[in-house]
């Protein structure tokens, strides 16, 4: 019978920017770095760090600009990945963790495979759901965004869509579901995003970041050559109904890795939002089959 685990809310110094995190489990045992994506924080973890603790020492931050932790305006921070994960390397480095596994999800891949490339060793294995690191996951729906990137004018801007809005945060939940995955889909979720993303210059910190997810996109040769030389065990899962990043991200996995357990649901881009009990269990045994 699996003991309930209770999760720690706690901020940390670094580098001068306050963030926060959730912790749970012992120190003892073999870490998970949870990597949340946009527009969300470590809350959306909420659910599966207790049973996640049971068998391993559980790490989730609030990435800087997002959740309770510091949101420092463009002009005083330098919002890339890359920056994050400098920020997510020094917390590491607060707590004792030299290893572990890493969760990487939307705009958390970037940061955890900065994490992965500069230090293949550090990790144990890559839990990826909706994290993109291939072309095949990068559909139609990316083709404004790569024309952005291509050339940022404000006429390229102008066909981007608005969605660093109340509507655009909530569609990040429920964009491209049925009906009845969206009843399953508690708004306080997306309530909350929006509140911390009010304020004062947060908005242009996430215009900030995804502008420099070309660097990340740029990255995937790098990125396929770490698979290729360090072949981590990895555990996909997955929403059928991903509005942002399409299914052939799945097959793009199956191909880069050899020890490769994919999962496919009748979810959205936000799967832990509705399959979090079955995703929790699937990280449970993915850690211990990798100890």
């Amino acid at each position: 019978m699996q003991a309930i685990q209770k999760v720690r809310h706690r901020r940390a110094d670094v580098d001068g920017l306050e963030v926060f995190y959730r912790e749970a489990g012992r120190p003892d045992r073999p870490a998970v770095l949870l990597l949340h994506g946009f527009p969300s924080s470590s809350h959306t973890f909420r659910e599966v760090m207790p049973t996640l603790a049971d068998v391993a020492y559980v790490l989730a931050p609030d990435l800087p600009g997002f959740g309770m932790s510091s949101s420092p305006t463009v002009d005083t921070y330098d919002y890339t990945f890359e920056n994050l994960s400098r920020a997510v390397d020094a917390l590491l480095d607060q707590l004792d963790v030299e290893r572990f596994f890493v969760y990487l999800h939307d705009f958390g891949a970037p940061v955890g495979y900065h994490l992965a490339t500069r230090a293949p060793d550090r990790i144990r294995g890559l839990v990826v759901q909706s994290g993109n690191a291939h072309e095949e996951g990068l559909g139609g729906q990316w083709d404004s965004a790569r024309a952005y990137w291509a050339d940022p004018t404000d006429d390229t801007r102008a066909e981007l869509p608005d969605w660093l809005t109340f509507a655009g945060t909530r569609d990040q939940y429920l964009a491209g579901l049925p009906g009845h995955l969206r009843t399953l889909h508690p708004p306080e979720s997306w309530h909350l995003d929006w509140e911390r993303m009010r304020r004062p210059g947060n908005v242009d910190a996430q215009f900030a970041l995804f502008s420099d997810y070309a660097s990340h996109v740029a990255r995937f040769e790098e990125i396929a050559g770490y698979h290729r030389a360090h072949q981590p065990p990895a555990l996909v899962l997955w929403g059928r109904h991903d509005a942002y990043f399409d299914v052939d991200e799945v097959l793009a996995y199956h191909r880069a890795l050899d020890r490769m357990d994919a999962h496919l649901y009748d979810g959205g881009h936000f799967l832990l939002e509705t399959h979090a009990a079955e995703c929790a269990q699937l990280m449970r045994a993915f850690v211990l089959d990798n100890t």
